[in-house]
């Protein structure tokens, strides 16, 4: 070996470091943020929220860059694509139990979203930094030193990762499964914020500080190497923020709930494999364990029974054998019933999967057609038009289900209270309950079966992001599923009533009775009222700003002065 060949070597070692280290940071943002959903939402790790962007932002802010400004486009968002493609494969990793391929589809589609957010973070919010009090040049040793720009930057990209959640959770039918705040739902002080702002708030707060934390160990990197400390501000400023949130948190959990009535309910969970709904041989079990828990739960006069998500065989109200042996069932007694079921409609012709409430021994029926249907769970985006999707799914999804109308209020017969019923992952959408708590409901209704998912961890998820939906709204809820947790939340987004077996098991047969209060005249939350305002607002700036960076760069190589240039003028 010469002389002459060990510096090149060593310069192709520091080369292959600098190309992997962003990409290593990239995956190890993706791994903490799959660690931030059930299961792995352990208390001792509960921390893990605040900080799973950060290694993201490091490779995004702080390390090298391409020297052309497409090449720095497209690293910054193959960048944030790694991380939130992993991410998905890591929390979405249920759905192997239905399809492998689609899991893996799926994941890398939303996982966009998050490439999205790294073109910003990287092309918009990084020179924003590198322009603080070191003046223009990248990773200068005075650069990041700006209390009021690193803010700055912390703040736009944390309004930026909303907007981003925001399209996911709207587009294309939307994914809004698992956006970031959900992963605070254990902290019940500091998630009281979604009544005013909704989970974008909670997520806010996550990158908010996800971004700090990087930029503060850049700092203080900085400083140390210049040998010249200064006051925080910027991180301080997080800080106080968190804690001002924190605080609203605590006044509300500790303020009066106002005047409530009591409602008896009995929830029915048969626990009944998905697939023995296709099989006619099990239909008169299926029946037969639905009534016989049901007779059991009537012995305490509950003023209400709920069965979950299409538990009838067959259509409850279309099937005349089905209808009668509930109607025999609600002969003896004065409690209503709210029943999961399929209907149909021959004008105009549509296929329903909907909460039909029956009231004075089921001779009255209220409807609600589910509106939200889920894409290759109740209907094929493009079947026809796209056989691909058809032939992914196979036989699991036979025919099209039809959306309801809009949400609709169901009210009770035995007491004067009105239901927000929503089907399945519909209490993943926020905004579709806050519709139903703004048409007067007072207590929601949640009926699923996540049993299409076996015994894994998605039941868990779908709890955590139901949770959310009673802070947003001021309303406790109730959940009843087939199979996976059925349980009583209360207006704050604490679990206060699970059923379960031994060791916790939460996949039994059984029955759930519970006494919930039920306010009379619930406060109207400003989320009730306003909706995705704050998404919205991030939305706006994140697109200005985008379009405002854009025509500066445009200018800067115009004029000469565009990174790349000032890069090659530095070597």
């Amino acid at each position: 070996m010469t002389l002459q060949s060990i510096p090149n070597n060593s310069r192709l070692a520091k080369g292959r470091v600098v190309t992997i280290i962003p990409w290593a940071l990239a995956l190890l943002s993706g791994l903490l943020l799959g660690g931030c959903f059930p299961p792995f939402d352990k208390h001792a790790i509960s921390w893990l929220p605040w900080v799973a962007l950060s290694p993201l932002c490091w490779a995004l802010w702080m390390l090298p860059q391409p020297l052309t400004s497409r090449e720095r486009a497209r690293h910054s968002f193959l960048l944030g694509w790694l991380c939130g493609a992993v991410s998905f494969l890591i929390s979405l990793h249920w759905i192997i139990t239905v399809t492998v391929l689609g899991w893996l589809l799926l994941s890398l589609v939303v996982g966009l979203y998050h490439g999205l957010w790294g073109f910003f973070a990287g092309v918009i919010l990084r020179p924003l930094g590198e322009d603080g009090e070191g003046g223009g040049k990248q990773n200068t040793p005075r650069a990041w030193l700006g209390n009021g720009r690193n803010l700055l930057v912390a703040l736009l990209a944390a309004a930026a990762w909303v907007a981003v959640e925001w399209l996911r959770g709207t587009l294309f039918s939307g994914f809004g499964w698992n956006t970031l705040g959900i992963a605070l739902r254990q902290n019940i002080p500091l998630i009281q914020l979604a009544s005013l702002t909704g989970t974008s708030g909670l997520t806010f707060l996550c990158v908010l500080g996800a971004a700090m934390s990087a930029i503060t160990v850049e700092r203080l990197r900085c400083e140390i190497r210049t040998g010249r400390m200064r006051p925080h501000v910027d991180f301080f400023a997080t800080v106080f923020l968190v804690v001002l949130v924190f605080g609203y948190g605590m006044k509300r959990i500790t303020r009066h709930q106002g005047e409530t009535t009591s409602l008896r309910v009995a929830c029915i969970q048969g626990n009944v494999p998905v697939y023995d709904y296709w099989d006619p041989k099990c239909e008169a079990s299926i029946m037969e364990g639905y009534l016989r828990q049901s007779r059991m739960a009537l012995e305490s006069h509950p003023d209400l029974v709920i069965w979950p998500e299409a538990a009838t065989p067959r259509p409850l109200l279309l099937d005349e054998m089905v209808y009668s042996q509930v109607k025999e069932l609600t002969a003896g007694t004065s409690a209503d019933f709210l029943i999961g079921s399929v209907h149909y409609t021959q004008e105009p012709r549509a296929d329903y999967n909907s909460a039909i409430l029956l009231t004075g021994h089921a001779e009255n029926a209220q409807i609600y057609n589910k509106v939200h249907l889920v894409p290759f769970g109740e209907y094929v985006p493009f079947r026809h038009s796209f056989p691909f999707f058809s032939w992914i799914v196979g036989d699991k999804v036979p025919y099209d289900f039809d959306p309801g109308k809009g949400p609709a209020l169901l009210e009770l017969a035995v007491k004067p209270i009105k239901l927000g019923p929503v089907v399945c992952f519909e209490d993943t959408l926020g905004d579709l309950t806050r519709r139903s708590a703004k048409l007067g409901a007072q207590l929601l209704v949640t009926l699923t079966n996540d049993g299409w998912f076996e015994h894994s961890v998605a039941t868990l998820q779908h709890l955590a992001n139901a949770q959310l939906r009673t802070v947003e709204t001021g309303l406790p809820m109730v959940r009843v599923a087939d199979t996976g947790v059925t349980c009583v939340i209360d207006h704050l987004g604490r679990i206060v009533q699970i059923l379960h077996g031994e060791r916790d098991n939460t996949f039994i047969e059984g029955v759930l009775q519970t006494e919930i209060r039920v306010p009379l005249h619930p406060e109207t939350t400003f989320y009730t009222r306003h909706g995705d305002l704050f998404a919205h607002a991030c939305l706006s700036l994140t697109i200005v700003l985008s379009v405002a960076g854009f025509l500066m760069l445009q200018r800067r190589r115009k004029t000469g002065f565009a990174p790349e240039m000032i890069s090659r003028r530095d070597e």
